[in-house]
């Protein structure tokens, strides 16, 4: 009772859970690029899971401050650069970002080649262990991020709690928004990739302020809405799911199979037209 009826407590909240809402938007981002791939009856389910994993993946750490705050002692150098256990994580989190965007952008632009699958559909367990994994780089960045502004491990806790359950309930609209704008899908596409390039920066101590990543982002999204705005009469071009590619692939080819049996076995020679 003593810590509800402090104000600097409910200062601290609100502060953490702003805090918490604007760097998991970076979550909520990946997570709809990668649930975008899934069956639409799988999506909602993929993305609540996702969300979940971030949110345990966070207290878990929280409850063990001891040991993320030991991951930022030095472990080794390497060309004179002190590389931690934090700078390990951030800098493979970055990279993994960085290539799985890129690849995700050549899926979806580039030739037929990049349009089959082998099960024509993500599977629901790959994304699932893709989400774990970038959780667990959001989530140490954001935990590091809180202990330096707060004292009570129960405030931050209560703030990724509440944090998550809007990050829940804006998760889908985001994600049916970005699916059906293909140039919104490209830019949190490019957005993957400044994030990615960012945690790189971190884990080498190349520090690049948030401020300038998210402003970055902020005009990106505002120069984006005023073409929709300009373009909102025109229907958008909508990007092949990627579990309906190789179906739709697999379609055509047996459609053209068929007609050209049904030409070939109605061709018949012509008849020599007789004239007077």
């Amino acid at each position: 009772m003593e810590l509800l009826s402090n104000p600097e407590t409910w200062v601290a909240l609100v502060t953490l859970t702003v805090l918490e809402i604007v760097l998991g938007i970076d979550n909520i981002v990946f997570i709809s690029i990668l649930t975008g791939k899934l069956p639409i009856e799988q999506q909602a389910r993929a993305r609540r899971i996702g969300l979940g994993l971030a949110m345990g993946m966070r207290i878990l750490l929280l409850l063990t401050i001891s040991w993320v705050i030991g991951l930022t002692a030095p472990l080794f150098t390497v060309l004179g650069q002190e590389l931690s256990g934090r700078d390990l994580i951030l800098i493979g989190g970055g990279l993994f970002l960085l290539g799985k965007a890129t690849l995700e952008i050549h899926e979806t632009l580039e030739g037929e080649e990049a349009h089959t699958v082998a099960k024509g559909s993500a599977s629901f367990g790959s994304t699932l262990a893709q989400i774990a994994l970038l959780d667990v780089v959001f989530s140490l960045d954001s935990v590091i991020t809180a202990v330096g502004m707060a004292d009570e491990v129960l405030v931050m806790i209560a703030a990724v709690i509440i944090a998550i359950g809007v990050m829940l309930i804006a998760a889908g609209p985001l994600a049916k928004f970005v699916e059906a704008h293909p140039t919104v899908k490209m830019l949190a596409l490019s957005f993957l990739l400044l994030i990615g390039m960012s945690l790189v920066g971190d884990g080498l101590d190349l520090h690049i302020p948030k401020g300038y990543v998210y402003f970055a982002m902020g005009f990106s999204i505002f120069v984006e809405m005023l073409n929709l705005r300009l373009r909102r009469r025109q229907p958008p071009i909508h990007l092949r799911p990627t579990f309906l590619k190789e179906r739709v692939a697999n379609g055509a080819d047996d459609a053209a199979a068929s007609g050209s049996d049904a030409s070939g076995s109605d061709a018949s020679p012509a008849s020599p037209v007789i004239r007077d």
